[in-house]
């Protein structure tokens, strides 16, 4: 019996089976490398640090079309005025939390007998306090000095340009109430 030697003849190996390396122009999909992974990664970061930025720009365009609406404010009940001196002062707190001096400096029994000023200091937010003897808004943190309206006259304060912000105040019936910001329960 004949043997069919195309049947018996064994194939030349390829180049790859034969131990050689493999091609370097394969596709990086098939055989992924640090530089493929690294390139990948690269990409996603920009495309989410471009995401992330027109994001941004959005959030302050929508700031400036839609502004935030004001804080609303309310009068509220502060002290009699038989009970308060003239050439003393208390401190108030607001319902947002903000503490307020209140000094007397006259006895005509009008609202321009006193003077709220907020009592956390412009420079760096220490607490100020009314010196009777000397009539004038004391900030002990650096030796901050207002004078009794709040326009800072010494120290730092006055370096910058800072003044105690000023409430309004107003008498009825002899009563002194102040306008502080509220919050909207709910």
């Amino acid at each position: 019996m004949a043997r069919d030697e195309d049947s018996t003849s064994v194939a030349p190996k390829s180049s790859d089976e034969q131990g050689s390396p493999p091609d370097s122009t394969a596709d990086a999909t098939e055989d992924p490398s640090r530089r493929g992974f690294l390139s990948r990664l690269g990409g996603i970061g920009m495309g989410a640090g471009l995401a992330v930025s027109y994001g941004a720009v959005g959030a302050m365009a929508v700031r400036y079309l839609y502004p935030a609406k004001p804080t609303p404010t309310n009068w509220l009940f502060v002290a009699d005025l038989v009970s308060f001196a003239k050439g003393t002062s208390m401190t108030y707190t607001a319902p947002t939390g903000a503490p307020v001096v209140i000094a007397r400096k006259g006895d005509a029994g009008t609202a321009d007998d006193f003077v709220a000023l907020s009592s956390t200091c412009p420079h760096l937010g220490c607490r100020v306090h009314w010196e009777g003897q000397n009539k004038r808004f004391y900030c002990p943190c650096h030796n901050g000095t207002f004078d009794p309206d709040g326009t800072a006259t010494g120290g730092p304060p006055k370096t910058a340009g800072q003044s105690l912000p000023r409430y309004p105040l107003k008498v009825e019936a002899g009563l002194l109430y102040i306008e502080v910001p509220t919050e909207k329960l709910g």
